[in-house]
Order: structure tokens, then C-alpha cells, then sequence
């Protein structure tokens, strides 16, 4: 058995159809399924129940993915010591972040990044939580920014900053104006929203009591109420269709500045978000993760040797 045909096994475990893992793999289907067979047949049990539509795990091979799993992970782990060894900030780092983050934090600190560790070639990957999650255990990426709540097991997570939320209004809205806005006193404005899947979604949800009511009878399936992105929620802001909850950094944004659009501080239990660094208990780059932490507080003016959690200011 390798850990070749083990990597095979979990895209089959995961896609369900040889097509599909395999295509995954960049092998060929008499490939993997080769291997598969080869792999059942070593260990003397069926691992997959094939059937004309789909291909599922049996009993048994449900416990042999979780623990192909934990190989794999092992192997990363391996590869990483070898790699500390020589200099933690030469080797290639990838970085994961969630979409509500990623377009605002990766410009800003890449260059402070670089200029602690010039030697230190820096992935990007945007993803939702889940799927960065999922990538991290797997060792497809190094460490993921992420907020809160957010626990894996064996992954350490630390805290970066609070960032306050902002209500984004066009600019002739009545309460436009206002130095602040008190999450009640949206319980009766047409909201716009991410859609589906988005963690900022849920956190907004939770920060506006009511949301909506008088807008619709349900959150989760007004598309009008909805948009993919946060440039897409400004520009929907921005023509009068509603307004939108958003983080603080978007204000930082070229595109947010528009004549037609406003930010004003959003005040209530719930409006903030703690975003946080996660990374694998094992990793063992830890000057790399220093380094990810020093350049991000720096982008945001920041003491890295602050020891309390900041809260980013609203300008």
C-alpha cells in the first residue's frame, strides 16, 4: 500500500465517481481504479461499494479514509520538519483566507510581509471557512485567517483583532448622517446580504434582531435581499436598493469610496467579528506564522507586541 493509492482512495471517498476522482488526481480511471483494487485486494477488505450511479464507502472503509487521512497528515508533518530544518522562512508558505477578508487583508499586508521574509514565496487561496478547514487538515495550506467561532481539533488558533461592523447606506438616506447607528434601529430597513455559506452572513444575521421582518418573511431566500461579494453589496448599496452590514475594512477599498455611498459605525452586542490565525498543532514553521501575525498588525497599524486584543478604529 502507498500513500499514492491512499490519496487516490480519499478523492474517490470524497467525489464518489472514479471520472471525477480521478480527474482529480490527473490520472487516468484504469489508473486509480487499478490502484483501488490493488489497495482492497492487499488489505482484504472492500473499501468502496460500487454501484451503477455513485460509489460509496462501505463500513470498513469508512474508517480506513479517516485514518488515510491521518497519514497524509502525517507526511505533510514530515515534510514540514525537513523544511524547518533548513530555514522556516525560504520554503513556500500558503496562506488561506475567507472571502470577507482576503480582498481587503491580502494587499495590504504582503509587503510587510515580504520585506520580514524576501525569501519566503507566499500562495493565496480565498475559500469559505469549510473548505479552508478541509484544505488546512489536509496540509494544502499552511495557515488560513478566519473568524470566530471556528475550533478544529489539533489546530491552534489565535487571535488577531475585533473589527467592528459598519452600516453602508447611500448617502441621501435619512439616517445617513448619523455618528452612529444602534443594530435596533434597523429592524425595519431592507438589508442586503451575502448569500448562502458565508460566515459574514450568519454573523450579521445574528448582530440586527428582526432582520428583515418587514421586508420579507424569510432570511434565507430573498435573492433580491442578496449579493456574491462585498464589492457586490456596495454597488447594490450604492444604486438605492437597500443598505448592508459590512466589516470596517471595506471601507479601506478604492472602490468603496463613492459619492453615493456612506459608512457609518454600527453599535450593538454583536457587532464585531474576531478574526483569528489557525494553523495545524504540528506545523512546525512557527517563525513563518510569527512573521504572517507581525505583517498583519502592521497593515493595520498595530503594535505586534500588543498584548490585549485590539479592536480596529473606525477613521
Amino acid at each position: 500500500m502507498t500513500l499514492t493509492e491512499l490519496r487516490y482512495a480519499i478523492a474517490l471517498a470524497e467525489t464518489k465517481h472514479f471520472g471525477h476522482a480521478s480527474a482529480m488526481c490527473n490520472v487516468s480511471q484504469p489508473t486509480l481504479s487499478i490502484a483501488i483494487k490493488k489497495m482492497e485486494a492487499e488489505l482484504g477488505v472492500q473499501i468502496f461499494e460500487r454501484t451503477t450511479n455513485t460509489t460509496l464507502l462501505t463500513r470498513t472503509g469508512v474508517k480506513i479514509i479517516a485514518q488515510a487521512h491521518k497519514v497524509l497528515e502525517a507526511t505533510t508533518v514530515i515534510k514540514d520538519i525537513a523544511v524547518s530544518g533548513k530555514n522556516e522562512l525560504i520554503a513556500p508558505l500558503h496562506i488561506g483566507a475567507i472571502f470577507t477578508i482576503s480582498a481587503f487583508l491580502f494587499p495590504n499586508f504582503v509587503s510587510p510581509l515580504q520585506k520580514s521574509a524576501p525569501d519566503m514565496p507566499l500562495i493565496f487561496e480565498e475559500g469559505y471557512t469549510e473548505q479552508l478547514r478541509s484544505r488546512l487538515r489536509k496540509g494544502e495550506l499552511d495557515v488560513i485567517i478566519v473568524a470566530l467561532p471556528f475550533e478544529e481539533p489539533d489546530v491552534v488558533v489565535q487571535p488577531l483583532f475585533d473589527e467592528p461592523f459598519i452600516v453602508a447606506l447611500p448617502s441621501n438616506h435619512p439616517i445617513a448622517q448619523r455618528s452612529s447607528i444602534k443594530a435596533e434601529e434597523l429592524a425595519k430597513e431592507h438589508i442586503l446580504l451575502l448569500g448562502q455559506g458565508h460566515s459574514f452572513r450568519d454573523q450579521v444575521i445574528k448582530a440586527i434582531p428582526n432582520i428583515n421582518q418587514y421586508h420579507n418573511t424569510t432570511v434565507t431566500s430573498d435573492e433580491d435581499s442578496e449579493g456574491n461579494s462585498l464589492e457586490t453589496l456596495c454597488t447594490m448599496v450604492a444604486t438605492g436598493l437597500g443598505i448592508s452590514i459590512l466589516p470596517q475594512s471595506v471601507t479601506k477599498a478604492p472602490n468603496f469610496i463613492d459619492a453615493n455611498l456612506t459608512a457609518v459605525p454600527l453599535h450593538g452586542e454583536n457587532a464585531k467579528r474576531r478574526v483569528v490565525l489557525a494553523w495545524r498543532a504540528s506545523f512546525p514553521r512557527h517563525q513563518a506564522i510569527d512573521a504572517v501575525r507581525n505583517a498583519i498588525f502592521i497593515s493595520h497599524n498595530i503594535s505586534p507586541n500588543s498584548r490585549t486584543i485590539p479592536e480596529l478604529a473606525f477613521d
